[in-house]
């Protein structure tokens, strides 16, 4: 298994599993750019995990400073859950967040997602705070 920017090449596959994740909410493919805090997982040339990071310079709820990297979506493929994939993606991403000088690495999940609390505390993030949001028509 690699880890490796995302590439044109990789974009079937990393749509696949958007999709998986985010269902309908997964995006325009057309909007997916290579590169930049997007990195997918490979075995054998197929893609068996994403993730994607964005360097944040407004208030990341839970941090001190700013720029704060923060985690967009992370996904593995369910037959290579448990064996390293998701830690490969979340180092990867952290190198390219220390890179461009990021000293702070956050990330969200629904409230009622305790697989990601789990999977969150497992690769060494730590819960800060917890949100709920409002709104109302005008």
């Amino acid at each position: 298994m690699i880890v490796t920017p995302a590439a044109p090449e990789h974009r079937e596959g990393w749509l696949a599993l958007r999709a998986a994740l985010w269902g309908e909410d997964a995006g325009d493919p057309a909007d997916l750019p290579e590169g930049d805090g997007n990195f997918v997982a490979l075995a054998d040339g197929r893609v068996i995990g994403f993730a994607e990071a964005a360097v944040r310079h407004d208030y990341v709820n839970g941090c001190d400073g700013s720029p704060v990297l923060f985690l967009e979506g992370l996904y593995v493929d369910p037959a290579w859950r448990r064996q390293g994939v998701a830690g490969a993606l979340v180092a990867t991403v952290a190198d390219w967040g220390r890179a461009l000088g990021c000293s702070e690495f956050a990330s969200d999940a629904e409230l009622d997602n305790l697989d990601s609390h789990a999977m969150h505390r497992a690769l060494g993030f730590a819960e800060t705070e917890r949100v709920v949001y409002f709104r109302r028509e005008l």
